[in-house]
């Protein structure tokens, strides 16, 4: 497996762009090796480091009817099985200070979802396990704001961090990408993400449900890559439209080559 140092270094490479992507919520652990493998050829083969991504648990979803996924324990076994026989580190979200220990023990990186980006406990938590946190910015905060989230996990001993953008409210249904917000956040020394598939994610416009216009994901990817983010974060589906989770604002995976080649050539264009 890739040691964690290497991980690091990796993705705070300056002239390497990094991804990470998987699906919204872990559905069937057959499709998670199958995404993760699609995803490593691709980055491979494009020279671009790769991380999964998939939710155990969507605790947060509009509808309590709606499917959050397979629970900490069998959600964990997925990761475990990707990461070993797929051979790529995983990024997973965590919801209390437990989830943030017992996940330590599977997930090279550990998520702050966005809605908890301000509960002291959770930060200090998932920062006390040394594992690489990634501190998704609230759609309420400002970029500057994050300074405070910077400084709880700094402050619990967290020395590896990553800061992850993905929008911010604008009014009622909607969500807005400012990329000022790249440079902003870049002043905190740390390496920043761009979550493009989140970032035009339309939340309780479905209704019961998210909507989405996942046609400008890779508008909003190119972008920020151009504003100077280090890495994109997508979330990506065989068939986006049965997807049981955000659905609307995922990219079908067949189309993620040609996004990440477009991507790339902004990246390599915007570091000469």
């Amino acid at each position: 497996m890739l040691s964690e140092s290497f991980i690091w270094k990796s993705l705070n490479a300056p002239s390497r762009l990094s991804l990470i992507a998987g699906p919204c919520v872990i559905e069937r652990g057959d499709m998670c090796l199958k995404i993760a493998a699609t995803l490593k050829k691709i980055c491979a083969s494009l020279g671009i480091f790769y991380v999964f991504k998939a939710s155990y648990d969507k605790a947060n979803r509009t509808s309590p009817k709606s499917f959050r996924g397979p629970g900490l324990e069998g959600g964990l076994d997925v990761l475990a099985r990707v990461r070993e026989k797929i051979g790529v580190p995983v990024l997973t979200d965590v919801h209390s200070e437990m989830q943030a220990i017992i996940a330590a023990g599977v997930a090279d990186i550990l998520q702050i979802p966005a809605f908890l980006c301000r509960q002291t406990d959770l930060i200090e938590a998932a920062a006390q396990t040394g594992r690489i946190v990634n501190l998704k910015k609230g759609q309420f905060l400002s970029p500057q704001e994050m300074g405070q989230v910077i400084a709880k996990a700094k402050g619990a001993g967290a020395k590896r961090i990553l800061v992850t953008e993905r929008g911010t409210t604008f009014g009622y249904n909607n969500l807005v990408a400012d990329m000022r917000a790249i440079p902003l956040l870049r002043q905190f020394g740390f390496p920043v993400i761009f979550d493009a598939t989140h970032s035009v994610q339309l939340p309780g416009g479905g209704g019961n449900k998210s909507a989405g216009q996942r046609e400008f994901a890779p508008v909003l990817a190119r972008s920020a890559l151009a504003a100077g983010a280090n890495g994109l974060f997508i979330e990506t589906h065989p068939r986006p439209d049965r997807a049981l989770s955000d659905g609307p604002n995922m990219i079908p995976l067949a189309e993620m080559p040609k996004v990440l080649r477009q991507c790339l050539e902004i990246f390599k264009a915007t570091r000469r």
